[in-house]
């Protein structure tokens, strides 16, 4: 999520989410932190969105719940899929169409729309002006030159811009690492094609709700090879009806069919495409691993992961493969075919957009510290001044002034996790408890003590959860609670809850010392 501002005005481009890893235990999604524009929400005069992925798109309902009049700017695929997002949250937007080549006015912001090519169909660049200069923003994209929907990254349009003079341009840096140029989409038909030709049983096709594009590979697949298609998993039926729909998936008469459909068929005139590619716990691929969805996968099916692998979910991902191998299954991925590629422009393509653009400040977006500064490495390299190629993290603000751009400060930026239906409860100190749960266990300690001098009464209780122990094992805990509670300063101790944290000090210090083992310790005290 980026928020520009000029003449006190708001234009927010892209507000999507991000997906818990797995030190981030039961968060369901994460968003971008409100708190900087919360107080000057009535200053939004839009938000663009440049293409309609989750991590772009994921955030809106919850920015549209705290003004739901904000209008939204986008491409008529991407406003779609917000659209049914937002009917989920039942709210109805105030929607701007855009195509590429066009310019819309907001407030004093002039956006001009951009093709750009990534691995969803409908993708812009945009560029706003404002007295302050000319900015341009690439949004997620590639340069695939023979892509499936013929739509190609406008390289004429950024020349265009480059020559009005851009003053500040946004890349796209998550795949600065990568040398070279990003394989295009078509490479990929004969590695597909192989699958759908000898997959002896049924063919089960993991991949992102919304990469059109690969599953558009897929049904042709499956047509050529005379199987029938079902969609599994509500936002895979939801988008890809979308998709067709309007136009952008195309599916041959008699292909896709109801799930229920495919279960008297003949194995090998099947195929199922779901979600659940990057390992998420309650996608289909996942419960299917696990044998707790109704589709059972047995010896000869075959499972193809279509998506690449986001970082921080590899151990997931490697997980559910493995569980899919020991139950017969045959896994074709990325690492052992050619059947993904990525939607991002590599280092190549780059470099070849800071010739054409010759911007005069670069400041690298989309990706992590290291993608970004390989970003601005490639920058210096094709002759940009090394003074104007800006590193940001979250929250930094730069501020661009006669066209010359420099970063001014830090606004408040964290975490908001998304936790079932509470939204920003989860904090830190939250997570580090529950990975306290999820490592060590819990102990509870039951404390009986004079209301007077605060000694024991009562031996200590403690019930364990998940924390592996003996009969003995509290024993050392014990002594030490008792000794801690007999010091002259714990008598004086009045306030319930400093009885309660010297006793659960105590206790964990012990259980760590004598078990190297840091459950989650909470104390009852109780006045005799």
């Amino acid at each position: 999520m980026t928020v520009f501002e000029f003449g006190g005005k708001l234009l927010v481009v892209d507000c999507g989410v991000l997906f818990p890893e797995e030190h981030q235990p039961g968060i369901d999604v994460i968003l971008p932190d409100f708190t900087a524009i919360r107080d000057r929400l009535k200053d939004i005069v839009g938000i663009v969105l440049t293409h309609g992925h989750e991590d772009h798109i994921g955030g809106v309902p919850y920015l549209l719940k705290e003004r739901p009049d904000i209008p939204v700017i986008g491409s008529e695929l991407t406003l779609a899929f917000i659209t049914a997002k937002l009917t989920e949250h039942r709210i109805t937007p105030t929607t701007v169409h855009v195509e590429a080549g066009d310019r819309h006015v907001a407030g004093p912001f002039e956006c001009e729309f951009v093709a750009v090519n990534h691995s969803i169909p409908d993708g812009l660049a945009v560029a706003i002006r404002t007295d302050a200069g000319l900015v341009l923003h690439t949004g997620d994209f590639k340069m695939d030159q023979f892509p499936l929907d013929e739509r190609i990254t406008d390289l004429r349009h950024f020349a265009r811009l480059g020559e009005e003079g851009v003053d500040l341009f946004l890349t796209d840096s998550t795949n600065a690492e990568v040398p070279g140029f990003t394989t295009s989409e078509r490479d990929l038909t004969p590695a597909i094609d192989q699958v759908f030709a000898t997959a002896p049983k049924r063919i089960i096709v993991s991949s992102f709700a919304s990469h059109i594009h690969r599953i558009q590979q897929v049904l042709d697949a499956a047509h050529a090879h005379g199987r029938k298609v079902a969609f599994v998993g509500r936002s895979m039926v939801k988008n890809m009806g979308i998709a067709a729909e309007l136009g952008y998936l195309k599916i041959p008469a008699g292909l896709v069919v109801d799930f229920k459909k495919l279960r008297s068929m003949p194995e090998t005139k099947v195929a199922l495409v779901c979600t659940g590619s990057q390992g998420e716990p309650l996608a289909a691929l996942s419960r299917m691993a696990s044998e707790t969805h109704q589709i059972r996968l047995s010896p000869g099916d075959t499972v193809l992961l279509a998506s690449s692998l986001i970082p921080g979910n590899e151990n997931a991902i490697y997980g559910i493969i493995n569980k899919l191998t020991d139950l017969g299954v045959k896994v074709v991925h990325k690492g052992n075919a050619k059947v993904h590629v990525s939607g991002h422009a590599s280092a190549g393509e780059l470099v070849y957009c800071y010739n054409i653009v010759r911007p005069t400040h670069v400041l690298p977006v989309h990706g992590e510290s290291k993608h970004l500064h390989a970003n601005a490495e490639l920058a210096i390299r094709t002759g940009i001044d090394p003074g104007k190629v800006l590193i940001g993290r979250d929250g930094t603000t730069v501020d661009l002034i006669d066209g010359r751009a420099r970063i001014s400060g830090q606004v408040e930026a964290g975490l908001v996790y998304v936790d079932g239906h509470t939204v920003g409860k989860v904090t830190e100190e939250t997570l580090v408890e529950r990975r306290m749960l999820q490592e060590g266990g819990v102990v509870t300690v039951v404390a009986i003590v004079d209301a007077d001098t605060n000694a024991l009464t009562e031996p200590l209780e403690f019930i364990a959860k998940g924390f592996v122990h003996d009969a003995q094992v509290f024993d050392g805990a014990v002594a030490k609670v008792t000794a801690a509670l007999g010091r002259e300063s714990a008598a004086k101790l009045e306030d319930l809850e400093d009885l309660e944290a010297l006793i659960a000090q105590t206790v964990t210090r012990h259980l760590e010392r004598a078990y190297r083992r840091a459950p989650l310790v909470t104390v009852v005290v109780i006045d005799a």
